[in-house]
């Protein structure tokens, strides 16, 4: 049997990261009640996870990436009380995030555990996936900033993750850069190198969330990443209600209630966000610059700040290759455009 037949007979499992990665768009603000109401509709409709946390992942809260309005418990607590069917996912990226973090999200009810890593440094999670394993919690390797690999490169961390202890894999396209033959070289290659379901997460900066993610499902992904409304960094993730419409079209089966996914969009839309992510001249340069969707507003503040085009700021920031984490350099790439 091929993919693409394996593809229509298996269930595809949805993950929703609309109450963590959705926090990049309004500065990590979000208050009890807003994520309350929102878990409470992605429950009722049979999301089987949702993701919660500040959008750079436990214990990521902080001067140099941004404070959250709550406390990881705070967070952890209210989405737990309010999910009766849905799984509660957390994210971690080591650095940010340590062993600690990890036992508390488990202990307050965390069933899905992701420990995240630049694409070539697969290497720094070991321990961590090791801890997840231990606590009983369902571990999933992920790679930001996917584009900057290899499809090779990204087979060989991917196969590191699985043997960490990982249960799934998979690439996140943190910067909306791929196409969506990128997609598929890249997940042909990683399904080919491991024998545990495979992770796509899409940002929407060229306008190709959910091709990329349809790309990513023919070619063996069996995850898929998508928040209410588009609701994320720049210019928003793969959009969840569209991705489930689509996919019904197509004959794939996620067991998600497509009306009641349609009212838990409306609250996204009305209760999260002032407005839904766009598509902005900046969102698309940064797509196109392959840096981090999450530095849009950063870098907009920045270059208000020191006079300097915020199109050339994206571009000289792409060719430093920086990474979530490195936001201090905004600030001196900007100095140096402005001297020049």
């Amino acid at each position: 049997m091929d993919k693409a037949t394996k593809g229509r007979a298996a269930r595809l499992l949805i993950h929703d990261p609309t109450l963590r990665d959705g926090h990049h768009a309004v500065r990590h603000q979000l208050d009890t009640d807003q994520l309350r109401a929102y878990a409470v509709a992605a429950d009722a409709a049979g999301v089987p996870v949702v993701e919660v946390g500040h959008g750079n992942g436990l214990g990521a809260s902080s001067l140099q990436i941004g404070r959250a309005r709550l406390s990881d418990t705070d967070m952890l607590k209210v989405v737990r009380d309010a999910l009766t069917r849905s799984r509660m996912g957390v994210f971690m990226a080591p650095g940010w995030g340590t062993a600690d973090d990890l036992r508390h999200a488990v202990a307050l009810g965390a069933d899905v555990v992701r420990i995240a890593a630049h694409c070539t440094e697969a290497d720094v999670t070991e321990r961590h996936l090791g801890v997840v394993r231990d606590l009983g919690a369902e571990a999933h390797g992920a790679l930001l900033m996917s584009h900057m690999a290899s499809p090779d490169q990204l087979a060989e961390q991917c196969a590191l993750l699985a043997g960490f202890g990982a249960q799934a894999v998979g690439i996140f396209d943190s910067a909306g850069h791929y196409l969506p033959t990128d997609v598929t070289t890249r997940i042909t290659a990683i399904t080919a190198a491991v024998d545990v379901p495979v992770i796509f997460h899409g940002h929407n900066n060229l306008g190709l969330a959910i091709a990329n993610s349809l790309a990513a499902i023919h070619a063996g992904a069996r995850i898929i990443d998508a928040t209410a409304r588009g609701f994320g960094a720049g210019a928003g993730n793969t959009q969840l209600e569209v991705l489930v419409a689509v996919l019904e079209r197509m004959g794939h089966s996620t067991g998600i209630d497509l009306r009641r996914l349609l009212a838990a969009a409306d609250v996204a839309g009305e209760r999260l966000m002032k407005v839904p992510p766009v598509i902005d001249s900046v969102s698309l340069v940064s797509g196109l610059a392959g840096v981090f969707s999450g530095f849009k507003k950063p870098v907009l503040a920045t270059a208000d700040r020191e006079g300097v085009d915020p199109v050339d700021l994206f571009f000289a920031l792409g060719e430093r290759q920086v990474v979530a984490g490195q936001e201090d350099l905004i600030d001196d790439v900007a100095r140096k455009l402005k001297e020049a």
